[in-house]
């Protein structure tokens, strides 16, 4: 194997900040990222818990110049496993050896990714692991990205958080209320519009807020016009 094909990598992509981020550390340390892999709800067509349509994912992967690879999958964790599997193998068999992940502090998703790639005998990178939330999305925020609240658990953060852009100013009024400044247990979520790596940026033209019920009851920004804007040189 050459020191090319060992720097050869795919980068687990939701289209929210933590895995950009996770990709664009990836990158400035030497791997090449050769796609970018999805998962949607094979029930909605939409990213799994961000609730972004496809179309939009594609969109950010067009603005990198990086493929994106989607898959739909089950809600099912046990199928959701074999999903993920199925597809990892099938980028396998084109040289990839590396997978790119943006876990931060929750061991129960480390463990997961770990044992996962380990069967799949494919080498598990996580750049932000055990970076602290805060220092993470002040450096995010530095580094020129641009990331909006898609949703949000209604009992943590209400209908005016959706839409709003992560900034320093939101980034303290989260840690003013205690809540993780990257989401990550869920209490929200994002989409990133912009950053180093985007050759466009995403431009947000009509949308509405939306309140869905089940186990959870979150708040969605339900985009439905976007388009591509060239960035001002």
């Amino acid at each position: 194997m050459n020191k090319m094909e060992n720097l050869l990598a795919i980068s687990s992509w939701s289209g929210g900040k933590d895995s950009c981020f996770a990709c664009y550390k990836a990158l400035n340390s030497g791997y090449k990222i050769k796609y970018l892999l999805n998962f949607i709800s094979r029930e909605y067509k939409r990213c799994c818990f961000h609730g972004i349509e496809a179309e939009l994912l594609k969109l950010q992967a067009k603005s990198i110049g990086i493929p994106l690879i989607q898959k739909e999958v089950s809600p099912d964790m046990k199928k959701y496993e074999e999903e993920f599997k199925e597809a990892v193998t099938e980028l396998k068999a084109r040289g990839i050896k590396k997978m790119v992940f943006g876990d931060i502090y929750l061991i129960d998703h480390l463990n997961w990714v770990e044992r996962v790639c380990k069967d799949l005998e494919i080498q598990p990178l996580q750049p932000l692991w055990n970076i602290p939330p805060y220092e993470i999305t002040e450096e995010f925020i530095h580094m020129g990205f641009e990331s909006i609240i898609v949703s949000c658990k209604s009992d943590i953060l209400g209908r005016e958080f959706i839409g709003k852009l992560i900034d320093k100013d939101l980034l303290d009024e989260l840690k003013k209320k205690n809540i993780c400044p990257s989401g990550e247990n869920g209490e929200f979520h994002t989409f990133v519009i912009d950053g180093p790596i985007f050759k466009n940026r995403i431009e947000i033209i009509e949308s509405k807020k939306v309140l869905k019920t089940g186990f959870w009851e979150y708040w969605f920004l339900d985009i439905k016009k976007f388009q591509l804007k060239r960035k001002e040189v």
